[in-house]
C-alpha cells in the first residue's frame, strides 16, 4: 500500500477513532491481537530470508539490492 492509498482509506474514517495494528499472536488459538498505533516513522527495510518477509534493516543490510525506505506504522519506536 502506498501512503496516498492509506490517506484515502483513513480519510473516510471518523477522525476521532483510535488506530490499531492487527496481527496473529502466534498462539494455539491463532488469536488476532490489536495493539494501538503509537508511532509512525520512516525506516530502511530489506528482505529477510529467515522470516520470508521485509524486516528493519541492520547497517549490514543497507547495501542490499532490495533495501528500501518505507513508512512504518507500529506500537513501538523502531530505533
Amino acid at each position: 500500500m502506498k501512503v496516498k492509498e492509506l490517506i484515502g482509506e483513513l480519510s473516510i474514517q471518523d477522525p476521532e477513532s483510535e488506530v490499531c495494528i492487527a496481527y496473529n499472536y502466534g498462539d494455539y488459538w491463532r488469536t488476532t491481537v490489536t495493539p494501538l498505533v503509537e508511532n509512525v516513522e520512516t525506516a530502511t527495510v530489506a528482505y529477510s530470508a529467515y522470516h520470508d518477509l521485509l524486516s528493519i534493516a541492520s547497517e549490514d543490510d543497507y547495501d542490499k539490492e532490495d533495501a528500501k525506505e518505507v513508512v512504518v506504522i507500529s506500537n513501538m519506536r523502531i530505533y
